[in-house]
């Protein structure tokens, strides 16, 4: 099985590779993202109040989500390429330190945020009439996220060494037990929306025990063990020089989310609910496109490893053509069809008025996304990494905050509804540059390793 992995990273046809790698990945990143809209159709039953609560506390999970993919993605970065170069025991280390070291920061992170609450909730836009169901909430919420920190780690391990069915199979069951548990405790039992917490900690629990499972059998090529905890600050280096920028990435998104949530509070607990019910659909689309770029992850780190420059520009060529139509197509969908959507969450004739055009205005520019994607994983997948924090803090960071700092200023709630198709248009014109950059970069690659075959 372990030889099939490496072969399929080395030699299978590269759009077969990228499917059997990606495609479980997009899965199970679809099932993750249906945890935030499933709470959010449940507690849609429970009013506009119950949705704006949970809605300011949304982007708590990406802080958590950043942590396990600072460890889970920068070592998976570094697994790939330690078994291109065939250095298995290496990999393990790397493995183990980075599951540890994503747990504790976790805890920490956890910590710090139980300390801060009232704070954290007022920067993330809730306002007094919803502040008391947000608590409510997020405190529980806060639990899921630690077990959310492990499993994103543990999952990008896994993709690093070609097993991304484990995490198809624990997200999966995670999913649909949170989807069987929500009614239950929202309703059935009367929980509300702590309710709705609750059974998104059990479901994260249920996914850590199978990646768990899965880890200390016989089926692996990654091996964890306590033993092998033996964190370096050159591992740590190795880590964070392509999980930083990760991390960064889900912080700015933290910002982000939370400026429009701030934003959008000025036009009430309608305005509020409704850009939480477009962040999320829009989450869905951009996580297809996240999945499937973990499958040009390993495939690309393992072949820069192995110097297969050509591979890795067949993996990249292959990747924008995939992503590019399913971008396109999912425009069209949720364009067309943002009323019928938007209905599912309830019939709040105000939420409607403002998430519809929102949900429209969100998707408008997502055509660019594979692109944009495509070149930001490519940079951090062969380990160059500072282009690689820099194209992933274009989006979400460097064009978007200054915009929906600025925009609502000027032109009101359309300022919150347009910013990210602004900063989508401006994030792909600056990625353009990058792109001619590291084609010309493997180019030069390959024919300097064909002049040294000459040589030899």
């Amino acid at each position: 099985m372990n030889e099939n992995r490496i072969k399929m990273l080395r030699e299978e046809n590269i759009n077969k590779a990228l499917f059997k790698l990606g495609i479980p990945m997009v899965i199970s990143l679809l099932v993750a993202a249906l945890y935030n809209v499933v709470d959010t159709y449940f507690v849609s039953g429970l009013g506009k109040q119950a949705v704006a609560a949970v809605s300011v506390a949304f982007p708590i999970q990406l802080i958590f989500l950043g942590i396990g993919l600072t460890f889970g993605a920068g070592a998976g970065s570094y697994i790939s390429r330690l078994l291109g170069g065939n250095n298995k025991k290496e990999a393990d280390i790397v493995a183990t330190v980075a599951l540890f070291s994503s747990a504790i920061l976790g805890i920490i992170t956890a910590i710090a945020l139980f300390c801060g609450l009232d704070s954290v909730l007022k920067f993330m836009g809730a306002i007094p009439s919803i502040m008391k169901l947000s608590k409510s909430y997020t405190g529980i919420f806060i639990l899921g996220g630690i077990l959310g920190t492990i499993n994103v780690t543990l999952g990008n391990v896994a993709v690093a060494q070609g097993a991304a069915h484990i995490s198809l199979k624990a997200m999966m069951i995670g999913s649909l037990s949170n989807m069987i548990l929500d009614p239950i405790f929202i309703f059935w039992l009367n929980w509300g929306v702590k309710g709705a917490a609750i059974a998104t900690l059990i479901a994260r629990a249920i996914t850590s025990l199978m990646y768990v499972m899965y880890f200390i059998g016989d089926k692996n090529l990654i091996e964890i063990k306590v033993s092998y905890f033996k964190p370096t600050l050159t591992m740590y280096h190795e880590i964070l020089k392509i999980g930083i920028s990760l991390l960064l990435l889900q912080i700015l998104q933290t910002i982000s989310i939370s400026k429009i949530s701030s934003a959008a509070s000025l036009y009430g607990e309608g305005a509020i609910a409704a850009m939480g019910i477009v962040l999320r659909i829009v989450t869905l689309g951009a996580n297809v496109v996240f999945g499937y770029m973990k499958g040009l992850q390993p495939l690309a780190g393992f072949n820069y490893g192995a110097k297969n420059y050509e591979r890795v520009k067949e993996a990249i060529k292959a990747s924008i053509k995939w992503t590019n139509i399913f971008c396109i197509a999912w425009t069209l969908i949720i364009y067309i069809f943002a009323p019928n959507i938007v209905a599912l969450f309830g019939t709040d004739d105000n939420v409607a008025s403002i998430a519809i055009p929102a949900l429209r205005a969100g998707v408008i520019m997502f055509v660019t996304f594979g692109f944009q994607f495509s070149y930001s994983t490519l940079y951090l997948s062969i380990g160059k990494a500072l282009a690689g924090v820099f194209l992933n803090s274009l989006r979400q960071g460097i064009v978007f905050i200054p915009l929906i700092l600025l925009l609502p200023n000027i032109i009101g709630l359309n300022g919150v509804i347009y910013s990210q198709a602004i900063a989508d248009a401006l994030a792909t014109l600056i990625t353009i540059p990058f792109a001619i950059s590291i084609h010309k970069s493997l180019n030069l690659e390959t024919k300097r390793k064909g002049e040294l075959w000459i040589l030899e």
